[in-house]
């Protein structure tokens, strides 16, 4: 079966070298500086799940769109969420060319991009909650995982042909995941989850872990928590949970123990000088508080000091990143 990764970073070569070393045909679109490492080097993975290695003629390494000459059973899309509807447009060109786009993105808004351009029968969505870390390109270690893949369509109620099958294929290829009836129910649970986690850690520069050691961090975690499940409430969306109280149950007592070491991803970015996710995450749930007359004061301030420490705040050199970019 053919794939195309699109934005293939941690969790686009972690897949796509699971699926090539299952057999599969897959095209990888990814940055310059990757190709030449990983075709000298070839494609591993290492981690919770086992060892994986790509046949390389497997696979394809890709630096734009207007290489991809197949024809696609699956898109799978794992850009950062600030460039989805440039990837959106990209894929676009395929035409015909794909049966099925998958969203496999942090954040909430971009499922609902994708269907806007492709349509819901060929528009999935997927919530992915594992950790993976680029050791060199070309070489993933998967860290952590709190659960397995969730995927789902993009209309409520239904799960399609489609997404069992991916679920199949990605399964049998090492990772676990399962098909769902509301992927937006686990997209909105991941928010919280990232929420919580991502804009604290990256901000105060300190795993999960010791985000749940103190009970002054606990106090902002569970501000975000109350302001975005109000927000999802607002969207007429649902959790797992009844309420923001029992979430945080879970949230201590399962999810954050179960990535107690973790170091968002959003702290990498700041690390790197790359931009971050944050107006798919808190800067989201500040957005439509806004936009639902919900006071959300905590997101709003961390959505803030977020893009601060992006600006190059904190090293006082407001605007290097941009120059870099």
């Amino acid at each position: 079966m053919n794939f195309l990764i699109y934005g293939a970073g941690a969790l686009g070569q972690a897949l796509g070298c699971m699926l090539a070393a299952d057999g599969h045909l897959v095209d990888f679109v990814l940055r310059p500086r990757f190709i030449k490492p990983i075709s000298e080097n070839g494609l591993k993975v290492t981690g919770i799940f086992g060892n994986f290695s790509a046949a390389k003629e497997n696979c394809r390494l890709l630096e734009g769109i207007r290489q991809a000459d197949k024809h696609y059973e699956y898109v799978l899309l794992t850009t950062k969420a600030y460039d989805t509807a440039t990837a959106v447009r990209d894929i676009a060109t395929l035409a015909d060319r794909t049966n099925t786009v998958v969203s496999m993105q942090n954040g909430c808004g971009n499922v609902e991009l994708v269907e806007s351009c492709f349509g819901p029968e060929k528009t999935l969505g997927a919530r992915v909650i594992t950790g993976f870390a680029i050791i060199r390109p070309g070489l993933i270690d998967i860290t952590v995982s709190a659960d397995a893949i969730h995927v789902g369509g993009s209309v409520r109620g239904t799960v399609p042909d489609s997404a069992h099958l991916l679920c199949e294929l990605i399964s049998r290829a090492g990772h676990p995941t399962q098909a769902v009836a509301d992927i937006h129910q686990s997209l909105f649970a991941k928010l919280l989850y990232n929420c919580a986690l991502n804009p604290l850690g990256a901000i105060l520069g300190v795993h999960y872990g010791a985000l749940a050691e103190r009970q002054e961090t606990q106090q902002v975690m569970n501000k975000i928590i109350e302001e975005t499940f109000a927000v999802i409430k607002a969207l007429g969306g649902n959790t797992p949970w009844p309420d923001a109280d029992r979430y945080k149950q879970v949230f201590y007592g399962t999810l954050v123990p179960a990535t107690y070491n973790h170091r968002a991803s959003m702290l990498q970015d700041l690390e790197q000088d790359k931009p971050t996710e944050v107006d798919a995450l808190v800067g989201y749930v500040s957005s439509h508080g806004k936009l639902y007359a919900l006071p959300t004061p905590t997101c709003d301030l961390l959505t803030a000091l977020v893009k601060f420490k992006e600006a190059g705040g904190s090293s006082g050199n407001i605007g290097t990143r941009f120059d870099m970019v």
